[in-house]
């Protein structure tokens, strides 16, 4: 998996008024993305991302409930991914993480993020 030209990574995606698809899974609507904020989107994905660093709770259960996309169904798990699938910003920054690693929050047309290289 580390040849360079594919990783694997899951995430948590929390989507706001911003985002570039206003529905999900969990909101099919899009009533609560409507009316959240990106301000408020990143103050949930840092609290959450701190419960998973201090070890309250692991990032595929946060991910199972708490992420906006579809993944969560499998823990967040994006499966592998090589350069050009994903968008620039997430895919810079799971290239740069080493495995094992969380990143900081990453803001995408999506909405926001952090992301779980796991190979």
């Amino acid at each position: 998996m580390s040849s360079g030209n594919k990783v694997r990574a899951s995430h948590i995606l929390i989507k706001h008024q911003g985002s570039r698809r206003k529905a999900s899974w969990k909101d099919p609507e899009g009533r609560v993305i409507m009316n959240t904020t990106r301000e408020s989107a990143v103050s949930q994905l840092q609290a959450l991302r701190e419960d998973i660093v201090s070890g309250k709770a692991k990032f595929e259960d946060i991910s199972a409930r708490y992420s906006d996309c579809s993944s969560a169904k499998r823990g967040g798990d994006l499966g592998p991914f090589g350069r050009g699938q994903m968008q620039k910003p997430f895919e810079e920054t799971t290239f740069a993480l080493k495995v094992g690693e969380i990143s900081d929050i990453v803001d995408t047309d999506s909405g926001v993020h952090i992301i779980l290289r796991t190979g």
